[in-house]
């Protein structure tokens, strides 16, 4: 363990005075929400508009807005900020890709959110389209980094397939990659056809066997379902009910960590995940009643997960173990969501990369097959993350 230790994020450094020749006398523009502050409870909205050597033209808000008060979900158009009187532009709403019309009064554009290292997160998806569209528009990026709150050394599969792309996967990268967002970006842009100009001010301190509370810096809910590092631990498992009419959680005080329905039951389910010897983790019967989302105001059986050792669990194996004995034990009540509209993916597929996991959980033996092909593409990712990595 690191206690004691005091890390210095991207945006620290920015703010303690931190200079790139990117700054100098150019015009910025901000990507960010409320995680985007400093050790000193400022927000990087107010860093950039107080630069001596830049000036803050435009911000950009991704999913949940850029005060991070929208539900999963909710879009929502380009606005000015009441203060400092710019553009507010939306990628969560008509356009989630920068246009060029949005980039064109910058020169920079600064990235600073609390990313959780997990695939299905949309604000990966959302650098990766910013990427995309600074190269195109000759735009240069600057990353400030951040840590990964699930360290930087566990890494699980599966891989996105092609075809499958979206907001909730843009990459061919694994559902936990081990990575910070700097680490990311440099990665996914040194695999583009037309790379943008990227640089990413690196933290301080960091280390990759950190976890959050050790890096003395606040925690900020990246989002409205993400209220605690508990969440955060258990979400790359956990988050794919919502390929299913299974709650995941939202409308309760345990979103992610509690799944449930109203013809679940817990003691069951936690009988049967305990035979498949899953290590690091505790599933609890719960009955919960969701307030708002699948089975609003419905009271539900259901399993609370507990993560009693971090370095031995292994959320997305937790969570296609719980798939299975769910979709065994209730053939009659267990549903995948149906795609929106003819033609379009079915959302499971697009949160794991395919339609393996769709059309295979419902046996044991496919069970363990996918988790034996899942862990051996987190070993060819260790390969090919390594020259990306910034950190010991």
């Amino acid at each position: 363990m690191n206690r004691g230790t005091h890390v210095r994020t991207g945006a620290d450094r920015l703010s303690e005075g931190f200079s790139h020749p990117w700054l100098m006398d150019a015009r910025i523009g901000l990507m960010t929400n409320p995680t985007g502050i400093t050790a000193g409870f400022v927000s990087t909205v107010e860093v950039c508009a107080g630069l001596s050597d830049a000036k803050l033209t435009a911000l950009y808000a991704c999913e949940h807005g850029l005060d991070g008060e929208l539900q999963a979900g909710v879009r929502f158009g380009d606005t000015v900020h009441p203060r400092l009187g710019i553009p507010v532009f939306s990628l969560y709403g008509e356009h989630k890709k920068p246009t060029p019309t949005m980039l064109s009064g910058v020169d920079t554009v600064l990235f600073d959110i609390q990313d959780i290292g997990v695939r299905y997160y949309t604000y990966a998806s959302t650098l990766i389209h910013m990427i995309e569209a600074c190269a195109e528009a000759g735009k240069r990026m600057l990353v400030l980094d951040r840590p990964n709150p699930l360290g930087g050394s566990v890494v699980e599969g599966g891989m996105l397939n092609a075809g499958y792309e979206s907001l909730v996967g843009a990459w061919r990268v694994p559902v936990r990659t081990g990575l910070t967002i700097g680490e990311l970006a440099l990665l996914v842009n040194s695999e583009m056809e037309v790379p943008c100009e990227l640089e990413v001010i690196a933290m301080d301190g960091w280390q990759r066997s950190m976890e959050f509370t050790d890096c003395q810096l606040p925690w900020m809910l990246p989002s409205p379902n993400m209220p605690t590092l508990d969440t955060v631990k258990v979400y790359a498992g956990t988050c794919l009910f919502e390929g299913t009419n299974i709650s995941e959680g939202r409308g309760t005080t345990r979103p992610f960590e509690w799944i449930g329905a109203p013809w679940m039951d817990g003691e069951q389910l936690a009988a049967r995940f305990r035979s498949h010897g899953q290590k690091g983790v505790h599933v609890h019967p719960v009955y919960m009643s969701p307030t708002f989302s699948k089975h609003a105001g419905e009271l539900c059986g259901g399993v609370r997960i507990f993560v009693t050792d971090s370095r031995e669990f292994r959320a997305v194996e937790t969570g296609l173990v719980l798939l299975h004995e769910l979709a065994s034990l209730y053939p009659d009540h267990f549903r995948f969501l149906e795609p929106p509209q003819p033609g379009s993916r079915y959302f499971m597929d697009l949160l794991t990369g395919g339609k393996e996991v769709r059309e295979g959980i419902h046996d044991r033996g496919e069970l363990y097959r996918l988790i034996e092909v899942w862990n051996a593409q987190a070993k060819e990712w260790r390969e090919r993350r390594k020259p990306f990595l910034l950190y010991p």
